[in-house]
């Protein structure tokens, strides 16, 4: 079994500085977590605010560092403490954040957005990086056309693609999804959850997806990781998981969340497709 990211023992600690009542103190975010995610598969990583999932996703996309464990990516050890991860590594994992206009600068074209990632991690020429850019657009459901415009000229669940698309550019084989649908409606979710599905099945991408919505995680996820206090109190197969929650933590979290069928809504948004093609065919 071929696994593209594992940890061992992950652990991150924060330190706090002491105010007027009282001192300096160490807050242990994540505390020896232990995860692998298959090549090809999706880790869903649930839990409340609070509960560690988001750090972990930070270390596991190489943006910080972990206290102490071992982080490997196709069975290297990883320690960006000792060395910062090169052109090779870093092209191996990107990552897509909950808030895509937060995450585009205002002030750059969309095509500029795709090929700086080329730029700083690649010599390829102008006009490759904006042919690639172009038919990446393409691959994520816009179009050529949009090449020359700006983020705020877009839906939500257009900049998502887009940031997708920006992520996709250095042909990663992990992406690591903090929150990638929520912040979109309903409907723009399930289009936006059927491309990423389309996008791992195409590309062979590994998924780290973080999400406090079961009813994604559901859709989405092979295998769920269930965290409370930066502890992993529950994992298994979705099916497992879902079928049944044996950490009274896990069961607490099913009965307090509203689960939205997300296959109602794809089967919805496929049907108005349908009768739109049927109209203009």
């Amino acid at each position: 079994m071929n696994f593209t990211v594992e940890g061992k023992a992950i652990t991150q600690d924060y330190h706090v500085p002491g105010g007027m009542f009282g001192g300096a103190k160490t807050v242990r975010a994540l505390k020896g977590v232990d995860f692998a995610v298959e090549q090809g598969k999706t880790l869903a990583i649930v839990g409340e605010s609070g509960s560690g999932k988001s750090t972990l996703a930070r270390i596991i996309a190489l943006i910080d560092a972990p206290s102490s464990g071992e982080l490997r990516m196709d069975g290297d050890v990883v320690d960006i403490s000792r060395r910062r991860p090169g052109r090779g590594l870093r092209s191996k994992v990107q990552m897509v954040f909950q808030n895509p206009y937060g995450s585009l600068n205002p002030r750059q074209k969309i095509g500029d957005v795709l090929m700086e990632p080329m730029v700083i991690n690649t010599s390829v020429s102008t006009a490759e990086r904006q042919e690639r850019a172009e038919a990446m657009l393409v691959k994520v459901g816009l179009g050529p056309e949009h090449f020359n415009r700006y983020p705020h000229m877009f839906s939500g669940g257009q900049r998502q693609r887009i940031a997708i698309a920006r992520a996709l550019m250095l042909n990663p084989t992990l992406l690591v999804l903090d929150e990638p649908v929520s912040a979109l409606d309903l409907s723009v979710q399930a289009q936006v959850l059927n491309l990423l599905a389309d996008l791992q099945e195409e590309f062979n991408l590994t998924y780290v997806f973080v999400s406090h919505d079961l009813s994604v995680v559901k859709y989405i996820a092979d295998d769920v990781m269930v965290m409370s206090q930066g502890e992993v109190v529950e994992k298994g197969s979705r099916e497992e998981v879902f079928a049944n929650p044996t950490h009274p933590y896990t069961q607490q979290l099913f009965a307090a969340t509203p689960v939205t069928n997300i296959e109602a809504i794809r089967a919805r948004v496929e049907r108005r497709r349908a009768l739109r093609m049927g109209k203009t065919g």
